[in-house]
């Protein structure tokens, strides 16, 4: 049993995990806020725009409802809400990951190595290398 327990906060005490349990809490925190310009901000004026009218409450209507049965109707409204909750909450995620890159600290750029010898310093200094050969084996015979 004190194997699992160390093996427990060994896992819970690695960065990354602490990293992902910041992540989730700022995440939901985060998601009330959108979910807040979405509902209180951004529908009340796409409201206006549509006739004073919520998307949920667009439906096709199957079957009215009677004294015994329930309507049956496909709420379209409330699929094109959820689209539109998902576009915005994808803008707001961009545009906070565009303004966070913007802050981190750019590394700064590796000194350039040192060129070495171009192709024609190389074959200069191996023709000169091919003529003193020449010249020995021409003395030597």
């Amino acid at each position: 049993m004190k194997g699992i327990v160390k093996e427990f906060k060994e896992f819970i005490s690695r960065g990354n995990v602490v990293d992902m349990a910041v992540g989730v809490i700022m995440g939901s925190t985060f998601t009330k806020i959108v979910t807040s310009l979405v509902n209180d901000v951004m529908m009340p004026a796409i409201g206006i725009l549509i006739g004073d009218k919520s998307f949920e409450e667009f439906k096709y209507v199957i079957t009215e409802a009677t004294e015994t049965t329930a309507e049956t109707a496909v709420y379209y409204g409330k699929f094109i809400q959820n689209v539109v909750d998902f576009l915005l909450v994808a803008v707001v995620v961009f545009i906070m990951v565009k303004l966070i890159n913007k802050l981190r600290k750019k590394p700064e750029p590796k000194p350039a190595a040192p060129a070495g010898p171009t192709d024609a310093q190389i074959t200069n200094e191996l023709l000169k290398e091919n003529n003193e050969l020449l010249k020995k084996l021409l003395e030597n015979k």
